[in-house]
């Protein structure tokens, strides 16, 4: 393999697809790596639901003697505080998993998020130590903020470049199918502790201790997680850009590794474009996951336990759907599941919310459909899509930067943002006028990105899952439009020499 210094070299030219050069890499091989990603996203928005669906009770337990109103805002500003340490995470982890590999990473963010989750659940409560006992609260959050800072983007880079070119959609969007699943699972346990706390102990349980067993079982669950991160291997792409050279930091190559500066200067435009995608996809997300147990009940008026069950159907359907929408991004592209995207965002959601707000069962369901349903075509190709803006050798780094920038300022805000917006204005449709801007936004994005899909990464060779697959690829690689030999670790091939022809003629 050659350094990347050589593809600066114009005079010299690169040499065809060889069956060797292509990455074959076995189903039930993609299937560990990828359990091995999915459980860390579950355990990750496993917290996020615990939180979200605690986020009244947590304000009355970490907040005493404030007034409802603020303590609730103060609550979700620990949620937000998480999020605003998210780019620092990203800035320290993404580069690193560029230097070191995925796998390394992968696995020091899951020991520190269980570690963190796990210990909000035996912190002191403002009945024992006043309004400071929000303190520890906010340093375990920003811990959690760092680790999730390399958590999504590196599980994203690890789950694109562990795919098959032709299935990189299914197989990329598994990930948020662990993710969703985590976040219903965080809600069902928030709502199973609530029944049993408040049947052996009283209507007061949850206040009183309740509140602490969900985040203390986030423990033996992280535990779990780490067992899998440790069985995964590192990926295909990333060793085969180590061995030829472009893990080493080369300035002037686009396709090299770099820096925070580098990837700026290189990549700002592809920078853009997944922070808008991403600020799209995260206000939907958040606003129907983290927010709306929240906005369930103070703008609707329902119980605690309702808000908590009526959620979690929803996020199973939605996760259920998701790998059906990764699937079909395979095969009509990832840009018009994005534009269909945003489209759905516009129409439904204002009706969704007024829906919502008549306080029915039946009416709160058919609005929480209404509005993961563009959710489900905003997820469904991402995992696969904005890894793919990025070279190999800088995409963790790049990931992690543009992924946690916009979700630390769009996305992990937008449960503050919602509430404060609807106690400054009184109007309850500011949660949806919120997410329709952003959807304007990542459609306008999504219209100027590259398709991706069925090609190879940028920096990366050709994945296929069979050896078969492999020679049609090379057979057939001077007519495949979806092969650019240009952007791949080949060897170049010295200027042509007269009396080297007949040498030259067979490669």
């Amino acid at each position: 393999m050659s350094s990347s210094k050589g593809r600066k070299k114009q005079a010299h030219r690169r040499r065809r697809l060889r069956v060797d050069d292509v990455l074959v890499v076995k189903k039930s091989r993609i299937r560990t790596a990828i359990s091995g990603t999915v459980v860390g996203n579950f355990m990750e928005w496993f917290d996020f639901g615990i939180y979200g669906y605690l986020a009244i009770t947590m304000a009355a337990v970490f907040t005493e003697g404030l007034p409802r109103e603020a303590g609730i805002l103060v609550t979700l500003l620990g949620f937000a505080v998480s999020f605003l340490v998210r780019p620092l995470g990203g800035l320290v982890l993404g580069p690193l998993g560029d230097k070191i590999g995925r796998q390394r990473v992968l696995f020091f963010t899951m020991a520190i998020m269980a570690a963190s989750t796990a210990l909000i659940g035996v912190l002191p409560t403002a009945a024992q130590i006043g309004l400071w006992a929000i303190v520890p609260l906010y340093l375990l959050k920003m811990v959690q903020g760092f680790s999730t800072g390399g958590e999504y983007a590196g599980a994203a880079t690890y789950v694109a470049e562990f795919s098959s070119d032709r299935r990189r959609g299914y197989w990329s969007s598994l990930l948020d199918v662990g993710s969703y699943l985590g976040f219903a699972a965080g809600a069902s346990t928030v709502a199973l502790v609530t029944v049993i706390t408040e049947t052996v102990s009283g209507p007061g349980a949850m206040l009183d201790y309740g509140w602490r067993i969900p985040f203390l079982i986030a423990l033996p669950l992280g535990v779990v997680a780490i067992w899998f991160r440790l069985r995964i291997p590192e990926t295909p792409a990333y060793e085969v850009a180590e061995e030829a050279g472009e893990t080493e930091i080369d300035d002037a190559d686009p396709l090299a590794r770099h820096g925070i500066l580098g990837i700026l200067r290189h990549h700002w435009r592809a920078v853009l474009i997944c922070m808008a995608i991403v600020a799209a996809t995260n206000t939907v997300s958040y606003a129907l996951t983290s927010y709306m147990p929240t906005y369930l009940e103070n703008a609707v008026g329902v119980s605690n336990l309702v808000a908590a069950m009526s959620t979690v159907p929803v996020l199973i359907a939605l996760a259920l759907c998701i790998p059906l929408v990764g699937r079909l991004s395979d095969r009509v592209g990832r840009r018009p599941i994005y534009l269909a995207a945003s489209i759905a965002t516009l129409v439904l959601t204002v009706p969704g919310f007024a829906i919502m707000q008549t306080g029915q069962m039946w009416a709160i369901m058919l609005a929480l459909v209404m509005v993961a349903l563009p959710l489900a075509l905003w997820i469904g190709p991402s995992a696969s899509a904005l890894p793919a803006l990025f070279p190999t050798a800088s995409r963790f780094g790049a990931m992690a930067i543009a992924y946690n920038v916009s979700v630390s300022l769009f996305g992990g805000t937008t449960p503050l943002f919602s509430e404060g917006l609807i106690q400054l204005t009184g109007n309850t449709f500011m949660p949806a006028f919120y997410i329709m801007l952003f959807a304007v936004i990542g459609g306008v994005a999504a219209f100027t990105m590259p398709e991706s899909a069925r090609r190879p990464l940028l920096g990366s060779l050709p994945t296929v899952e069979t050896k078969a697959e492999a020679v049609e690829l090379v057979a057939g690689q001077d007519e495949n439009p979806l092969i650019d030999t240009s952007t791949m670790p080949l060897d170049i091939i010295p200027p042509a020499d007269p009396s080297q022809k007949g040498e030259l003629a067979g490669v």
